[in-house]
């Protein structure tokens, strides 16, 4: 009996590795497949579109920057015609971030709020949240569900959400929003603010969306907590200096930031998003088999300088 165990486990030793050549390989995480996807599955995002913030170096000496993707059309034209002209005029420069609040936002801008505006700036009306529902271009994600629309998805890189006649942008992790007082203002886009948080999406429809951070969250959600009532900070010492804001074109040729983003209309979004919200790499027991919008973020990168 002994001999004959003694081959039988020999046996098996010597099948391991076939079985292990036979053994399915393991499905990619949404990682991977990013990694995967084909340079002509990858979209440029024009440095006209890009809004660089450089705040006050930190504590350490090094540099904080900050880059802004901001929203093509359909989406808050208005209030981003308006982030474009105070832009423009450096409006932004020696301003601060005035508010940063646990698990909500960070907010900045003008904390006296008596520095004039620039000539030209539009009031956009509330209406202007919503946006004619785009059909045929945007990507349904059926895996993408919550209480706050009957239909999410993406629409040029971007997260949506919509009903039968109207769609607009979502507030997920590092969207850029307006600030805004009491209706019926709609905020002119002097002062605005990020998602640090859990998505509040209670907001949308409610205030206007007009970006998204694509490099540098890091220096925004680390930042102290404000003291004050809503996160605000109560005094200039704990303020932190913006030294200016700029359009990516504002900037030298070789100092314009460059990056792009998967094509959410590519077969490799398509494995992406059903990676995100049907996990099967090897550290997941049970796949979800669904995610909230906010779940499924588009991949971007940055471009190395050739």
């Amino acid at each position: 009996m002994t001999h004959r165990l003694l081959a039988a486990v020999a046996a098996f030793a010597l099948a391991l590795p076939v079985a292990a050549k036979d053994a399915p390989a393991a499905a990619p995480s949404p990682g991977e497949i990013v990694d995967a996807a084909p340079a002509a599955d990858w979209v440029a995002i024009p440095a006209s579109d890009l809004l660089v913030m450089d705040l006050a170096p930190d504590v350490a000496g090094k540099a904080r920057r900050i880059v802004i993707q901001l929203m093509p059309a359909p989406f808050s034209q208005g209030w981003i015609g308006n982030i474009r002209k105070l832009a423009a005029a450096r409006w932004w420069d020696g301003t601060s971030i005035n508010r940063v609040q646990d698990n909500y936002v960070v907010q900045w801008g003008d904390a006296t709020e008596k520095k004039a505006l620039p000539d030209g700036l539009v009031t956009v009306p509330e209406s202007e949240y919503l946006s004619q529902r785009q059909r045929g271009r945007t990507t349904w994600l059926p895996s993408a569900n919550g209480a706050y629309a009957p239909h999410h998805g993406v629409l040029a890189g971007w997260p949506v959400a919509w009903t039968a006649d109207a769609m607009w942008p979502v507030h997920c992790y590092a969207m850029v929003g307006v600030g805004r007082n009491l209706s019926p203002d709609t905020g002119s886009g002097a002062e605005l603010y990020t998602v640090i948080g859990h998505a509040p999406r209670h907001l949308d429809r409610n205030i206007a969306l007009v970006g998204r951070v694509i490099s540098g969250i890091e220096h925004l959600s680390s930042l102290p907590r404000g003291t004050g009532g809503l996160g605000f900070y109560e005094t200039q010492a704990e303020r932190v200096p913006i030294v200016s804001i700029r359009l990516a074109t504002q900037l030298p040729q070789a100092d314009q930031p460059r990056f792009e983003y998967l094509s959410t209309e590519s077969g490799s979004f398509a494995k992406y998003a059903d990676a995100r919200a049907n996990r099967r790499d090897p550290f997941f027991i049970t796949p979800a088999g669904g995610a909230d919008i906010c779940n499924i973020p588009v991949p971007v990168r940055a471009v190395r300088a050739k």
